[in-house]
């Protein structure tokens, strides 16, 4: 795509633009912000703007035109996320706001730029910025900096020929020898100082900053003829202080650099490239596993037509919502989503919520051809850092189109959304109006994550099993960090992992998988094959994590944080087989009941009420879903349900074809349970 780039004239800024020429993006124009006339440098959350009086022979270096604009607004959103829940509109007054005009500037004399270059490495306030700027534009950000690690990246920058100075120092260790010291002189200082101190080699703390005089993709480098130093503090803890540029000159160069040989990080890390050996070892195996089920019926229509919710504690769970659960049938696809909307928006009020407060929504198609067109409609209903979501299609009994189940939370505990957006190495952005992960209350739902490569959002071009889902895994594991990172720091625990697959033959593979991947049973764990996966992908693994944290009282009566790992247990009882995850002094578990049409129930209870885990299931169970493989037989976890639970339960039933856990393939049924 052909693409403008955001330009700050740092290494990071200059550098993505080599990767987005690496992966087929066009460079058409530059664009700036910066301080207004008689300012060197002002303090913005947001803008690098020491060293903008050399930034306009960076874009002529570029041979590109520039569009500058003076930073006018104030940083008055500086919270993790930016704008409304309900709406993708901007802060007036707001330094982002700057950006929305620049680009809008741009795009007006450039209509045909569809993406934005954006140095990003590991700063989600700049990155949640430029991103909505982004939305609101129809642009697509070009972040292939974004989360990679910093002392790869800085030996690839010096490899690559990136000649960057420092043009100002502000972190410990640094003074102004320093200033005016290229990449490849500071590289040994940098990693000193992360050892010492953990600075950060990038300088993503704001212990440097940069100006780029030459790179592969400048036509002309630039040459600083007068430079005078200035020097803002000088505490002998960490001097502040930074070159102005007073004299600087383009000179030709005798050839530019082929920048299609700069290096690109490997698909997959060690971990994940044992996955998809051993998934791709494991086919013709797993190809063989008995599925042996009746024909499959359809499920009866009365379990799609009422839509339930319950509040336990902060928590609300609304669960089989279908749009002629009121009214007739809708004429459209497009009034059936609204109506299912509705119906949602209807049950948030009545425990005082809305939209803008659920953290997680499935979605249940009849055709994944329905896809695009849902996606259209759901997306109208989000703004900024919209729910985790996972979507397949399944079964559903005429005339249903869609169904939806959520969890949302009260405001009364702070929110962390991960909702990356960008092109990148790192994960897949968005490719619907979802957030990758949503944490609340210290439990962190992930959205579904199917195999894609991200850079360029497609999955691998020969449909490999074993790539997809180590992909998938990988993304899983990423979007842990990330959202770790942005939520104050944990490990992450498993209490619930979901595969959806496309194909009965490729359980056993994609369970070898996962065997290969979790060393050790953490977590009740379900392996559903569905009618189908966005983009005709094979597998989706959706997970529900806990962040391990965990207040306790001390002896003056204060809650101090604790660090727990979650406890797993599972157990075999006649037909039916159980597992749970739970933590000590929370009422975080959640539990998987498979079971076959036929069993007794109470050897079931009698086994399960003897468990510490599944004390907080009769009472403080959010949500229950119901996969059921549909047969000429009559399900029979009704039992099971009158037995555990002694009031209504939001429940969502979802057909699949069939049904496995890690141990066992066939199951006419498997329960899964949230509680809170």
């Amino acid at each position: 795509m052909k693409y403008v780039a955001l330009l700050s004239g740092g290494k990071d800024s200059c550098y993505n633009l080599l990767h987005c020429k690496r992966n087929g993006h066009e460079l058409v124009s530059a664009a700036s912000l910066g301080p207004g006339p008689g300012k060197e440098e002002i303090d913005s959350y947001m803008y690098q703007t020491v060293g903008q009086d050399a930034i306009e022979l960076v874009a002529r270096a570029l041979d590109v035109p520039l569009y500058r604009r003076v930073i006018s607004g104030q940083a008055l959103e500086q919270g993790s996320e930016y704008g409304a829940r309900s709406h993708a509109s901007g802060t007036t007054g707001d330094e982002t706001e700057d950006m929305h005009a620049l680009l809008s500037t741009v795009k007006a004399h450039h209509p045909e730029i569809e993406g934005v270059s954006v140095g990003a490495i590991l700063s989600n306030y700049q990155r949640v910025r430029v991103e909505h700027v982004c939305r609101r534009l129809s642009l697509t950000p070009l972040c292939y900096l974004w989360q990679r690690d910093q002392g790869e990246l800085m030996a690839e920058m010096v490899e690559a020929g990136m000649e960057s100075i420092l043009i100002k120092v502000a972190g410990i260790g640094l003074t102004t020898k320093h200033l005016g010291n290229t990449l490849a002189q500071m590289q040994p200082t940098f990693i000193k100082l992360n050892n010492l101190y953990g600075a950060h080699i990038c300088g993503e703390g704001g212990e440097y900053e940069t100006l780029t005089l030459d790179c592969p993709m400048f036509k002309q480098r630039i040459v600083l003829k007068e430079v005078e130093t200035v020097v803002l503090s000088d505490s002998g803890f960490a001097t502040v202080a930074y070159l102005r540029i007073k004299s600087a000159i383009l000179q030709p160069k005798s050839d530019v650099a082929d920048s299609s040989s700069i290096t690109v990080p490997e698909m997959l890390d060690d971990p994940f490239t044992s996955v998809k050996d051993n998934v791709q070892s494991s086919i013709e195996e797993s190809a063989t596993i008995d599925q042996a089920h009746a024909p499959l019926q359809s499920l009866p229509l009365s379990m799609f037509e009422k839509p339930q919710s319950r509040k336990v504690g902060s928590w609300v769970a609304i669960a089989s919502i279908c749009s002629n659960a009121v009214g007739e049938s809708p004429a459209s696809l497009d009034e059936e989503v609204n109506q299912c909307f509705s119906i949602l928006q209807d049950e948030l009020a009545r425990h005082s919520l809305e939209l803008s407060d659920c953290t997680n929504i499935n979605i249940f198609l009849s055709s994944m051809d329905l896809f695009s067109a849902v996606n259209t409609v759901y997306g109208m209903f989000f703004g900024t850092s919209p729910p985790a979501r996972a979507c397949v299609a399944v079964n559903l009994p005429a005339p249903h189109r869609v169904m939806l189940d959520c969890i949302a939370h009260t405001r009364t505990t702070e929110r962390h959304a991960l909702h990356v957006q960008s092109l990148s190495y790192w994960a897949p952005a968005n490719i619907g109006p979802y957030s990758q992960a949503i944490m609340i209350n210290k439990r962190v739902f992930i959205s579904g994550q199917i195999g894609l490569i991200p850079h360029s959002l497609a999955l691998p071009s020969s449909p490999s099993l074993g790539l997809q889902t180590a992909l998938s895994l990988q993304h899983v594991e990423r979007v842990t960090r990330a959202i770790s990172t942005v939520s104050g720091g944990w490990q992450g625990h498993t209490q619930l992992a979901l595969y959806w697959l496309a194909n009965i033959t490729d359980l056993g593979a994609v369970r070898q998988g996962h065997s290969v991947s979790e060393q050790k049973r953490v977590a009740p764990t379900l392996f559903l094959v569905v009618e189908h996966i966005p983009k005709n992908a094979l597998v989706e693994k959706q997970v529900v994590l806990h962040t391990g944290r965990v207040s306790i009282p001390d002896e003056d009566g204060d809650l101090v944080q604790e660090d727990r790992i979650p406890a797993f247990k599972e157990g075999n009882v006649g037909v039916f087989h159980w597992e749970v995850s739970w933590l000590d002094d929370t009422d975080s578990s959640c539990v998987i009941i498979c079971g076959r049409n036929g069993g007794d129930p109470n050897a079931l209870m009698e086994d399960l009420l003897q468990e510490p885990g599944f004390n907080p299931v009769r009472t403080r169970t959010l949500s229950v879903r119901v996969c059921c493989v549909p047969s000429s037989r009559e399900p029979s976890f009704s039992a099971v349900f009158d037995l555990l639970f002694d009031a209504a339960i939001p429940t969502t039933v979802i057909p699949c074809k069939s049904i496995s856990s890690l141990g066992s393939d066939n199951w006419d049924y498997a329960i899964c349970i949230l509680t809170a």
